[in-house]
């Protein structure tokens, strides 16, 4: 079988999760702008920290910006588009 990418381990809503949180939205401020609750937000959170081998979220955002998955200029990464 195939080894994913890293980014394509990610399911798009967790990229755009992903770059909303290292915008340094809030989970509050990322669910009203994705008209999802809070709790879903947790929990893509946690999947994606999961899914990316990371400790915590400031090792997520590292992981992610290196990574090229996300963009701090507030573009998703390479394979969103």
């Amino acid at each position: 079988m195939e080894e994913k990418s890293v980014d394509e381990q990610l399911i798009s809503r967790e990229r755009e999760i992903l770059q909303l949180l290292v915008e340094g939205k809030s989970n509050k401020e990322v669910a009203s702008k994705l008209e999802i609750s809070t709790r879903t937000v947790e929990s893509h959170r946690a999947n994606i920290i999961r899914k990316l081998h990371c400790h915590s979220f400031s090792d997520l955002v590292r992981y992610a910006i290196r990574n090229k998955i996300v963009r701090p200029d507030g573009r998703l990464g390479s394979s969103a588009g």
